[in-house]
């Protein structure tokens, strides 16, 4: 699957290891794109704004399962604070 099929969110770039996890399954990229550039732009946000290795790698797990599941935006977070 090509990275050029994954679409990046309104001020964040989507980091390397948010990208694999995201282009690791079809539909989980379909779930990605099917969001508004503004919601992909809070999971981006929420993923790099922890301090912590494995907090990190938590989020970007979470991210996919939280998705496929039908949720469009992180929960329980203020929002990106960069937009």
């Amino acid at each position: 699957m090509a990275n050029k099929d994954l679409l990046s969110g309104v001020v964040h770039k989507v980091p390397e290891d948010l990208r694999k996890e995201l282009t690791s399954s079809k539909t989980v990229l379909a779930a990605w794109n099917g969001l508004t550039p503004l919601a992909r732009n809070e999971w981006i946000c929420w993923v790099t704004s922890v301090k912590k290795p494995e907090t990190r790698k938590q989020h970007i797990t979470r991210v996919s399962t939280n998705m496929l599941k039908g949720k469009r935006r992180p929960c329980c977070w203020p929002g990106c604070p960069h937009r």
